[in-house]
């Protein structure tokens, strides 16, 4: 810059470094549609306000002015080395190489436009600030800035020995130092703040893209994670249904072999006893196949694979079931958890796999509240409808911890369970405050098919 002319100090107190490491591993994307068409419409106003800028510094000159170029240089120039910022955000090293020249040009050939135009300045701040922010190969910025910082320092140094030379510098002094002095040292530190302010600046843009690009990433690896997770959950449910359900199937057959040979052995001499024993063979085969039909479709989906992943026994002892909720209520209130129980309705016989469910969907719920809520009591009510259906229902008093509160994995688990037996669930806040988990399943057998699909 020319020693003696303005320079713009407004955007440099904003101006923050901020450290960005491994920089050179990341290219920021090139600007969008809308961000190219912006810095059009800014090139454009930049340089009809150059233009304006120049008429008004040719208005309040205190003497005649040579516009040079037919009377229409001046303009020209002051226009020109604005419109280059139309491209600053696609081309931004080229744009600060041009706009660097121009502003060389200006200040030299264009020196009453240039002193009392603030236009200019803001063009030269904007390219740098542009380059620092947008170059996509940092190697090339930095050789960049490096190139048009020494012609900078070394053109407003060669205006210090000029204005020496000239004695153009004068005043009426009084102050510690000279008036040369001063004014070079006020120059000089003025220029360093301008350079160096849009550079910092376009530096901390360009920090801050980066850290939303990283931050999009992770976003988009955790939701991938998510869902990964929740599909591992499922299939681990569904296993763990597969595994209690072969518990169950196996006592039937296990029923079945019992009353056949009994009943073989008996066919002749008691002929009565042989008939209740068949009896007993088909009602045990037809519930074993019923209860086998609910989890075909999951047996189809699970993963053999993930057997040894999970860690999971292949041999397992026969489930609680809903019998023994009261027993588990007892253990939770054994753990320092209020919990009460309470049964409405007359109680039938369940399926075996719906018995289970109703202790595990009960049993998950529990823990839940111990791990993740502030709650100190909770209540378990086991409802029978008839005979239609059966509903759990585990709700208590608390709110969700200030820590992390867990994956929310054995809601899905509790979800799928219910929704493989032809059920519906309710997982959520009430109204009045606390957590409910409300699960009814139907007593009817449901059938699921291969797509995952319940059928009456």
């Amino acid at each position: 810059m020319s020693p003696s002319q303005p320079v713009l100090r407004s955007a440099t107190a904003e101006a923050q470094p901020q450290p960005v490491t491994n920089t050179t591993e990341w290219q920021r994307p090139g600007p969008t549609r809308r961000q190219l068409q912006q810095d059009v419409w800014l090139g454009l106003g930049m340089a009809v306000a150059g233009v304006i800028g120049t008429d008004l510094a040719r208005s309040t000159s205190g003497i005649p002015v040579d516009l040079g170029f037919g009377g229409v240089g001046a303009y020209v120039l002051s226009a020109a080395v604005a419109l280059p910022l139309c491209l600053r955000r696609r081309y931004p090293l080229s744009v600060l190489v041009v706009v660097s020249v121009l502003f060389f040009v200006n200040g030299e050939w264009n020196t009453f436009a240039f002193a009392g135009n603030l236009v200019t300045q803001a063009t030269q701040f904007m390219a740098i600030y542009a380059a620092v922010a947008w170059a996509r190969d940092r190697r090339r910025m930095k050789l960049t800035m490096i190139v048009v910082f020494v012609g900078m320092f070394g053109w407003l140094a060669w205006g210090f020995v000029r204005a020496l030379n000239n004695d153009s510098v004068k005043g009426p002094g009084g102050g510690v130092l000279s008036v040369y002095v001063s004014f070079v040292l006020l120059n000089f530190a003025l220029n360093v703040l301008y350079f160096f302010g849009a550079y910092f600046w376009g530096r901390t843009a360009w920090g801050v893209a980066r850290q939303r690009h990283e931050l999009e990433q992770q976003a988009v690896e955790l939701a991938t994670q998510q869902q990964a997770n929740a599909r591992r959950a499922v299939i681990d449910e569904r296993l763990r249904i597969s595994r209690e359900l072969h518990d169950v199937v196996a006592h039937h057959i296990s029923s079945i072999g019992i009353q056949a040979g009994g009943a073989r052995r008996v066919m002749e001499s008691d002929p009565e006893a042989a008939k209740n024993a068949l009896s007993v063979i088909e009602n045990s085969s037809r519930t074993a196949v019923n209860e086998m039909r609910q989890l075909l479709g999951m047996l189809r989906a699970a993963d053999p694979e993930l057997d040894d992943d999970l860690g999971v026994p292949a041999g397992k002892a026969p489930q609680a079931g809903a019998d023994r909720l009261p027993a588990l209520v007892s253990t939770a209130n054994s753990e320092g958890l209020s919990v009460g129980f309470h049964q409405i309705g007359q109680p039938v016989t369940l399926p075996e796999t719906v018995s289970v469910s109703v202790y595990r969907i009960a049993q998950e719920a529990l823990t839940n509240v111990r791990r993740h809520s502030t709650a100190r009591s909770a209540h378990v009510t086991l409802r029978y409808l008839a005979d239609t259906a059966v509903e759990v229902e585990v709700i208590d008093d608390g709110r969700p911890k200030h820590a992390p509160v867990g994956s929310r994995l054995g809601h899905v688990g509790i979800r799928e369970r219910v929704s493989l037996l032809g059920g519906e669930s309710e997982i959520g806040p009430r109204p009045v405050g606390g957590f409910r988990v409300r699960a009814r399943i139907p007593l009817q057998p449901a059938i699921v098919s291969s797509e995952g699909e319940v059928q009456a």
